[in-house]
């Protein structure tokens, strides 16, 4: 019987050259090499010496250009850095083709280990919502405050229009799916992205959406890009089904970091009735909800959500450092989180 799954793809280092991505004003991209993967990183220069330094991670099909609206509002509070996770943006597979909510919190990790940065204010959106999750309950001494934009967290009865993504993780259906959308355009794949992330579409300037079809069109040419997709969305629907320590609302109960949450009223992807379960579920939390805006807060509304997390800061500033008074090989239930981010059961660790 023939394989349903997607067709593998060469090592990053005999991959196609396609065009570069674009860097916003201010923004600088370079490349890290860590054991068993490559991460493009994309940096502002902070307004002045010794800011703490913030990392953002991107969702599903995303990259680090997600956070490129909120970065800049932020210039003056912290030091930011996006990372393109594996497989995203600019970033080449993992070596092992592991696209697992572990196997990208793990990079997230190595990076976060070996850059020294941390601890760091960290930001996750959908799917980075989740990793971000993962690192923190995993390392809570790499992290100074958490913010979720829509996190991929489980619910129990998912949207509607929320299953056609889930259906990206069933074997067959990226190669089903990219037959029935061949003829495509790059410009009619955006607007269908459009309108499913956005709360109001309209709010996408023309410049954002030309920018956006260039992007659409150069990860059309990457060979492992519905695989990167595929599999990555294969890892959110097993981190769903885990139970015990690796379920993620468990530990989302065992972050300590003051956590901003927010949640969009017209998102089509994360239910806006999991913000009431997130707030109670994260033990020292915040809540920002915004009725009018869909699944990527932080690019609707960069301005609001800035403002929230200056807010954030503000509330935090007269506690003492979470990090000074944790013990780094601890989780908040007092279980061993060295190495947590290895520990998911091996038949979850590569999404297939």
């Amino acid at each position: 019987m023939p394989s349903t799954e997607p067709p593998s793809v060469p090592p990053a280092n005999v991959l196609p050259k396609v065009a570069a991505v674009k860097d916003a004003d201010g923004e600088q991209l370079r490349s890290v090499h860590l054991p068993g993967i490559t991460l493009t990183v994309r940096s502002r220069r902070p307004a002045r010496e010794g800011l703490p330094p913030a990392l953002y991670v991107h969702g599903l099909g995303g990259s680090s250009q997600n956070w490129s609206a909120l970065m800049p509002l932020l210039d003056g509070v912290v030091h930011s850095e996006a990372v393109d996770l594996p497989g995203f943006g600019e970033s080449p597979p993992p070596d092992d083709g592991d696209y697992s909510i572990t196997g990208h919190a793990r990079a997230v990790l190595r990076y976060l280990d070996a850059s020294g940065r941390g601890p760091v204010h960290l930001f996750g959106n959908s799917l980075g919502g989740a990793v971000v999750t993962r690192v923190a309950a995993a390392r809570p001494d790499l992290v100074r405050t958490l913010t979720l934009v829509s996190p991929a967290l489980p619910e129990i009865r998912v949207q509607r229009s929320a299953v056609p993504t889930g259906l990206l993780a069933l074997p067959g259906m990226v190669s089903l799916f990219s037959r029935l959308t061949q003829e495509w355009t790059a410009e009619q794949r955006v607007r269908g992205i459009t309108a499913l992330c956005y709360g109001d579409p309209g709010r996408v300037s023309e410049e954002g959406f030309r920018n956006a079809v260039e992007e659409m069109e150069r990860r059309l040419q990457l060979p492992y890009f519905w695989d990167a997709m595929a599999r990555s969305a294969r890892g959110i629907v097993n981190a769903y089904t885990l139970g015990g320590q690796h379920a993620l609302w468990r530990q989302a109960e065992r972050v300590l970091a003051p956590t901003l949450l927010v949640y969009g009223g017209r998102d089509q992807l994360v239910g806006y009735r999991m913000a009431q379960r997130a707030a109670r579920a994260f033990r020292d939390s915040r809540l920002l909800t915004l009725p009018d805006a869909g699944h990527v807060a932080m690019m609707e509304y960069p301005e609001t959500v800035a403002t929230a997390f200056r807010e954030l800061l503000a509330d935090t500033a007269d506690s003492a450092d979470t990090v000074d008074t944790v013990d780094t090989g601890k989780s908040a239930s007092g279980e061993s989180t060295d190495g947590a981010a290895d520990s998911e059961p091996a038949n979850q660790t590569t999404g297939g």
